[in-house]
């Protein structure tokens, strides 16, 4: 069962006033077969803890380094995983699909 915005919006409330840095990665665009719709988010704070699902699984990795990078850097950006791309097959998404993902940092 996915985790509810509600759900990830408490879960960051929480990490932050713990003193966490908090990033969410938001599924912006899907093409073909993808395995989360668009509006699915994943939340990473800099302990790499990490709640929620951007792809089922498939590049969930990938993301949470993305977001070690966010961290140091403080630039959000915009992530492009699919089956034509060479880091697809690396990172597992090979569901035929792709998946655009928003990273940002939450202050």
């Amino acid at each position: 069962m996915a985790i509810s915005d509600h759900d990830i919006i408490n879960i960051a409330l929480e990490w932050k006033n713990n003193g966490r840095k908090v990033a969410i990665a938001t599924v912006i665009q899907t093409w073909g077969s993808a395995p989360r719709g668009v509006g699915s988010k994943l939340l990473i704070d800099d302990l790499g803890n990490f709640e929620g699902s951007v792809s089922g699984g498939c590049v969930e990795g990938a993301v949470i380094g993305e977001a070690s990078d966010l961290f140091k850097t403080g630039n959000a950006k915009i992530l492009e995983y699919g089956v034509s791309n060479e880091m697809a097959w690396e990172v597992g998404l090979a569901c035929g699909g792709t998946i655009k993902i928003y990273l940002a940092e939450l202050n």
